[in-house]
């Protein structure tokens, strides 16, 4: 029961009103424009892949889709019941 623990030492922010982060830091890589891709403007995959990765997202974003047009279509048939009784 002697022992005892070592309190970690809580870190502290301060605001110096500055609105801009410090990136001096990043060095001076730069990205060159026009060359399309990181790899030097070479494609990162035939027609087939990119197609199977298309409908694996619409696939994924189906249900998600669907319940999000029926959450609009509730909304608009509890507004349209609300206006069309207060006439």
């Amino acid at each position: 029961m002697a022992d005892k623990k070592k309190k970690k030492q809580k870190t502290v922010y301060v605001d110096d009103g500055r609105t801009i982060a410090d990136m001096s830091a990043l060095g001076e890589k730069r990205i060159k424009f026009g060359s399309g891709a990181p790899s030097g403007g070479k494609s990162h995959g035939t027609l087939k892949d990119h197609m199977r990765t298309y409908f694996n997202a619409c696939k994924t974003m189906f249900l998600p889709m669907l319940a999000t047009m029926g959450i609009i279509c509730i909304a608009f048939l509890i507004l349209y019941l609300i206006l069309e009784l207060a006439a």
